[in-house]
């Protein structure tokens, strides 16, 4: 079983202010499928910079309402995938990080990110970190677990309790 950090990771994520009261759902990446989970699979995708989480969440295209929130994750095994070391110790290149995730789906086949989640999970990890395709330099965490017995734990950092309790406010 790989080693659980204890220290504190910070995350910033952005995403669809409609869903303020259910930031860590990660129910979004379960309905459409990502990168790192195939559909019905809920991930949290977050970014290590706050202008990654930025550019990861417009992806290129024009700029869409979001909310920003800040998250702390405590406790997790990460696969480090931007580390050439971590990447050749799981035998795959530098190449994962350019797969054509969505055509490949989309034609029937699974993408190589899903079958080395497969493998990273039945190792023990909970999540990997990658290269930011929108921000040259950024990164990214994709976490399968979380906020269950014996899992990462995941958290808004909301000192002032402004983050809505429900869907209330969007009705």
């Amino acid at each position: 079983m790989p080693d659980r950090s204890a220290d504190a990771l910070t995350l910033w994520r952005a995403f669809v202010p409609k869903w303020a009261h259910a930031p860590l759902s990660g129910e979004g990446a379960a309905r459409f499928g990502g990168r790192w989970n195939p559909v019905g699979a809920p991930t949290i995708y977050a970014a290590r910079e706050l202008s990654t989480a930025w550019a990861e969440y417009n992806q290129g295209f024009v700029q869409h309402p979001a909310l920003i929130a800040q998250l702390e994750l405590r406790n997790a095994s990460l696969a480090d995938l931007t580390d050439p070391a971590c990447l050749e110790a799981f035998g795959v290149s530098a190449d994962i990080h350019r797969c054509e995730w969505r055509m490949l789906i989309d034609s029937g086949e699974i993408p190589p990110t899903h079958r080395l989640r497969e493998r990273l999970l039945d190792l023990g990890h909970d999540g990997v970190i990658y290269p930011s395709f929108m921000s040259p330099g950024g990164t990214c965490v994709a976490l399968w677990r979380w906020n269950a017995p014996g899992m990462p734990e995941l958290a808004v950092v909301d000192p002032d309790g402004r983050m809505p309790k429900s869907s209330a406010s969007w009705t």
